[in-house]
């Protein structure tokens, strides 16, 4: 099989227009030619922004062409975006000019601990083959301040495996279950302030919200 990360880096390069468009909007579900909000990045950070300080650094993980949720941080936070696919690294920069971008795997990428006061990861960590998942959230845990805080989506069901036509082009995912996501993060000493079920077409995925001890 194609390494994973090749499918994934290739597949964003492939579909980033298609993916969300300059405004962070996407192809509707309904009329796939019409574009809409997708989803409610506005309302998840909604839960996030009020415990934390203007100017307070924080990374998104996986942020993709920067909108809208990393543009959203950026009015108000000193936010660090990385991604592993270069074109949207590349539109990341242009729509987002206020935030800081690393194009780069976050399996392999390192901030100094205590770094963040919060960190956001949406459907990205789920791109990252399972076995190297526990360790990418021992890192998010160090980068961590003390009180930070995860707000990320991650698996609701078990799955591993590629479509081979998503927006035109393969795409890898894999995730764990979402019980096994939460021992995960338990084990490391997050403590998990709540999830929530996201649907997406036949199935979906949890929106957790963790805070470091």
């Amino acid at each position: 099989m194609t390494d994973p990360r090749t499918i994934v880096r290739e597949g964003y390069d492939r579909v980033s227009y298609a993916y969300r468009d300059d405004a962070g909007r996407g192809p509707s579900t309904n009329e796939p030619e019409q574009r809409v909000p997708q989803p409610n990045y506005q309302a998840w950070l909604a839960e996030l922004t009020p415990l934390i300080r203007d100017g307070d650094p924080v990374l998104d993980l996986g942020c993709g062409c920067g909108v809208p949720a990393t543009a959203i941080l950026a009015e108000h936070y000193a936010v660090t975006g990385v991604d592993l696919s270069p074109v949207q690294i590349e539109r990341a920069r242009r729509l987002v000019p206020t935030a800081q971008f690393e194009c780069a795997d976050m399996s392999s990428i390192d901030f100094p601990s205590q770094q963040f006061a919060a960190i956001v990861c949406f459907f990205a960590i789920i791109h990252v083959p399972i076995e190297e998942q526990p360790a990418i959230f021992e890192k998010i845990h160090r980068w961590l301040k003390p009180g930070g805080y995860l707000l990320a989506t991650v698996g609701s069901g078990a799955w591993t495996g590629i479509e081979d036509d998503w927006y035109g082009a393969p795409m890898y995912w894999s995730h764990a279950d979402r019980d096994t996501y939460l021992r995960w993060l338990e084990e490391l000493g997050f403590r998990i302030l709540w999830t929530r079920f996201i649907p997406e077409g036949s199935g979906g995925h949890t929106l957790l919200f963790a805070t470091r001890s």
